[in-house]
């Protein structure tokens, strides 16, 4: 049984509601597909995105994520000063999320990353089966150092 957080008060109970009052804006999702797909850990990695999210917002969303228990954060051992982000069990498990997001996506609109979208709809379970062993493999090597 999943450990439930304090109750949050929600505009509903619907719990597609509450997904996207978690996840709901564009930055926390791609947050979280750089973790996810491109193993950025490190707050200065999140500013290099592409997207170009601002200082302000990346400690706002990275906050929240961690507060919803999406992401945990652990400090450098490399720099004590510094933070590494790791997806919890709870943020692998939005992996078919997003990859979904990704398909739908690229069925509807004009989009990069044609080699990622292939590599999605060739064998999905097994590209879904790679993302939990990379984000698990970086768990426990960050614990273990």
């Amino acid at each position: 049984m999943p450990s439930k957080k304090p109750r949050t008060k929600r505009r509903s109970g619907c719990p597609l509601n509450a997904s996207v009052e978690i996840l709901g804006d564009q930055w926390s999702l791609l947050i979280i597909r750089d973790m996810m797909l491109r193993g950025v850990r490190s707050y200065k990695q999140f500013l290099e995105s592409d997207e170009g999210i601002a200082t302000n917002i990346l400690a706002n969303r990275l906050r929240r994520l961690e507060a919803h228990g999406i992401i945990t954060t652990q400090r450098d051992p490399s720099d004590g000063r510094k933070l590494i982000y790791l997806l919890t069990s709870k943020g692998i498990d939005l992996a078919p999320v997003l990859t979904e997001m990704v398909l739908w996506a690229a069925a509807h609109e004009e989009t990069g990353n044609q080699a990622l979208v292939r590599l999605m709809r060739q064998d999905r379970a097994q590209f879904l089966d790679q993302i939990r062993q990379r984000c698990a493999e970086s768990s426990v090597v960050r614990a273990a150092k």
